[in-house]
């Protein structure tokens, strides 16, 4: 069966295929949209002969299994021999536009809402026959009343961000948007577009931000960010450091200095900018936590465990507290309560290099306690871990090879690109 296929926005580009999780006629039956047989003859008795209720039943089975032509037939027939039905010219609308015949549907969404204004999908589906006709105005007001109408429906507060996307209005996409995801929390395509939205309007305020003043230790700041999430530390911290000689007393700025310095190995440094981020802000608990694992790193395991543990005092639950509290109380000695912290960490964490080391060290432990059956099974757990992390860079590496060879071995019959 053909499946209803809708263009949706990425960011102001036409560029992919929307699908409804399943075919658009399943979605729109499971919402009760389509008014079968029992509900017509109960509401409109006096206005729907049997017999066209009859057609209305039979000519909905044809849309509902695919045959898509008769069904347009048999609509169409409907709608001529009864001409207030206002659910039939909604039908013979999806019809009409799962046709192609976009204008035509249009036509009939509204033929539908001048009989029965408040009919339930009619300016949902016509919001999105006026979407692909790039009729954003219009089809902004239709989903509009859409969401007046059936205030709970998700899709029309997904398809209100959608259009709003491509107008470029951020502000109404995102609530939309977020109002859909409240209503369906687990839809990916709300997810999807919702993340469009947010990402959209996170790059309209940076645009704005560095055209308002590109000396900002803002945008200082917005680009060591960018450069810690594409890896590149040693350009991160030459930003970070440029932003703190703008704004030396500013939050946070030595705290993430010092994470980059720790990344590429410069305990020093790190620890340096750990400690004047505690000067300029004390009640930083991060900072706090982050110099703690950092002396233990370095050996200094009892001021370590201090600052970890005054850290969770005040933040419980902070990422892998377990794991470097046990690092810190194995270096001082207190085995059994390294072996504690490191069997939470085994339970708990969810990082894969946190529990293939915690698993390691837990074997460590156990065999410093003699519990040698035990060391071996978490021997084993780490080992485990370690092959599959080996398992992954070899299959990553032959994907890589794969599209390396792909992309530079010419077609047998084509001709190389020229050089440029």
């Amino acid at each position: 069966m053909k499946i209803y296929r809708l263009l949706v926005s990425a960011l102001g580009s036409r560029v992919s295929l929307h699908r409804w999780s399943s075919s658009i006629f399943c979605l729109v039956y499971g919402a009760g949209l389509f008014l079968l047989v029992a509900p017509i003859a109960a509401a409109q008795a006096p206005q729907v002969p049997p017999e066209i209720i009859e057609k209305f039943r039979q000519a909905s089975e044809a849309m509902r299994s695919g045959k898509i032509d008769a069904a347009g037939e048999d609509f169409a027939a409907i709608v001529k021999e009864s001409p207030n039905f206002a659910e039939g010219y909604l039908n013979l609308g999806l019809v009409r536009e799962e046709q192609g015949r976009h204008g035509e549907a249009i036509a009939n969404f509204q033929k539908a809402l001048r009989l029965k204004p408040g009919l339930r999908g009619a300016n949902l589906f016509m919001g999105i026959a006026e979407y692909r006709t790039n009729q954003l105005d219009a089809a902004l007001a239709a989903l509009r009343k859409e969401t007046v109408v059936a205030p709970k429906d998700a899709n029309a507060w997904m398809w209100l961000g959608i259009v709003a996307l491509e107008k470029g209005d951020g502000g109404e996409a995102t609530s939309a948007l977020d109002k859909a995801a409240k209503l369906a929390p687990d839809n990916v395509d709300i997810l999807y577009h919702r993340g469009q939205a947010h990402l959209f309007v996170s790059k309209d305020s940076y645009a704005r931000m560095f055209q308002a003043d590109p000396k900002s230790w803002r945008v200082r700041q917005i680009l060591a960010e960018a450069n810690a999430d594409a890896e590149r530390h040693t350009d991160a911290i030459a930003e970070y450091e440029a932003a703190i000689q703008l704004a030396p007393h500013e939050p946070r700025l030595h705290e993430e200095l010092g994470t980059e310095y720790r990344i590429i190995g410069k305990m020093q440094e790190a620890e340096e900018a750990f400690r004047k981020e505690l000067e300029i802000d004390p009640d930083n608990v991060v900072a706090q936590y982050k110099l703690g694992v950092l002396l233990t790193e370095k050996g200094n395991a009892a001021q370590g465990k201090q600052m970890i543990m005054a850290a969770l005092k005040l933040r419980p639950g902070l990422r892998h507290a377990d794991y470097n509290l046990g690092r810190a109380e194995m270096l001082l000695g207190n085995d059994q309560a390294a072996l504690e912290d490191f069997e939470r960490a085994v339970r708990a964490d969810s990082d894969q290099d946190v529990l293939e080391q915690s698993w390691y060290q837990l074997g460590t432990v156990l065999r410093r306690l003699h519990r040698t059956q035990e060391a071996q099974q978490a021997f084993a757990m780490f080992q485990k871990f370690k092959d599959a992390e080996l398992e992954g860079s070899q299959k990553k590496m032959k994907q890589f090879q794969q599209k390396n060879d792909s992309d530079t071995v010419a077609p047998e019959g084509t001709e190389a690109p020229p050089n440029q």
